[in-house]
């Protein structure tokens, strides 16, 4: 019996370094298929965001742009100029505003849209209605813009319409107006909230609002209990892929709103295509980025804990 123990013992210890070499080789084509898997996405993902990025920061903290052989020199003055300058965070402010108003816009007019889509429109009118949603994303923006100016003059195509039904109508002269640039981002950004409500919605099981009916509920006590809790991915999505874009918007803006267009979007191109003054521009746009990861940091609670519950 003694023989037989030492035996085994040995075969153990014999067996135990070719079981870690197994372990490790199996660790290491575990590591080497992970790299293969994700390594494009990482490194494409250095390429078009992390080394751009890099480059704005090392910008910004420049006194001026490094080109045409001109001698740069390490500053903060262009973020301290943000917090001492009243027109950077007087236009911040503006650019905030003007995103909660798109973004509040579009929730109005996107989400009703989206639950008549998802919950009454059946069949070939849900396919009809959704290609004319997403027809504005095959123009250019630049020209969907400019055709706002040929609608919103005093003799544009609204102003005609409203003289041809009351001849004695006042002016509705809306362009280079604070409306009119609220006007061309809602028509650029209301699709984004449309579909992904629409997606949203689209997702929820129905025998869940007929269960809540059975017992009771009335069609109000279903939307605010059901439906509209189990849509606010979409919303949340809507609303980031709408919020961000907009504070930093500068063409619709500079066409439609005339001297109500200076925002922080503005400021930050005019730096760059009028000024040259590629450092006080990057340091305005790292600004910008901040402000919205501080917005998404506060909202991010509330919003888990809605979506937990949901």
């Amino acid at each position: 019996m003694s023989n037989i123990a030492a035996d085994s013992a040995g075969a153990v210890a014999r067996a135990a370094p070719s079981g870690r070499l197994a372990s490790m080789t199996g660790g290491a084509r575990r590591a080497q298929a992970i790299v293969g898997l994700t390594g494009g996405a990482y490194i494409v993902l250095l390429v078009t965001v992390l080394l751009p990025l890099a480059a704005m920061l090392y910008f910004s903290v420049l006194t001026v742009a490094p080109i045409g052989g001109r001698v740069a020199q390490f500053t903060l003055k262009h973020y301290t100029d943000f917090f001492t300058k009243p027109l950077y965070w007087i236009n911040a402010w503006r650019s905030l505003t003007l995103g909660f108003t798109v973004t509040l816009t579009c929730f109005v007019l996107g989400y009703p849209a989206a639950l008549l889509l998802a919950k009454f429109v059946r069949n070939r009118w849900r396919e009809a209605l959704l290609l004319l949603i997403v027809l504005p994303f095959w123009s250019n923006g630049l020209v969907r813009t400019f055709s706002w100016t040929m609608v919103l003059t005093n003799n544009g195509l609204v102003a005609q319409g409203l003289r041809a039904i009351w001849p004695g109508a006042p002016s509705l002269d809306l362009m280079y107006s604070y409306a009119a640039i609220v006007v061309g981002l809602v028509h650029a950004y209301l699709p984004y909230m449309i579909l992904t409500c629409y997606v949203s919605l689209q997702a929820i099981d129905d025998s869940l609002a007929e269960a809540a009916r059975s017992l009771g509920a009335s069609s109000f006590t279903v939307f605010r209990r059901i439906t509209l809790p189990l849509s606010l991915p979409g919303v949340v999505a809507g609303v980031v892929l709408i919020f961000v874009p907009v504070i930093g918007s500068f063409m619709e803006p500079r066409i439609l709103g005339g001297q109500q267009a200076i925002m922080l979007g503005t400021l930050i191109e005019n730096q760059f295509t009028a000024s040259f003054n590629w450092p006080l521009g990057a340091a305005l746009g790292f600004i910008m980025l901040a402000i919205v990861l501080i917005l998404m940091g506060l909202c991010a609670p509330v919003l888990k804990k809605h979506m937990t519950l949901s």
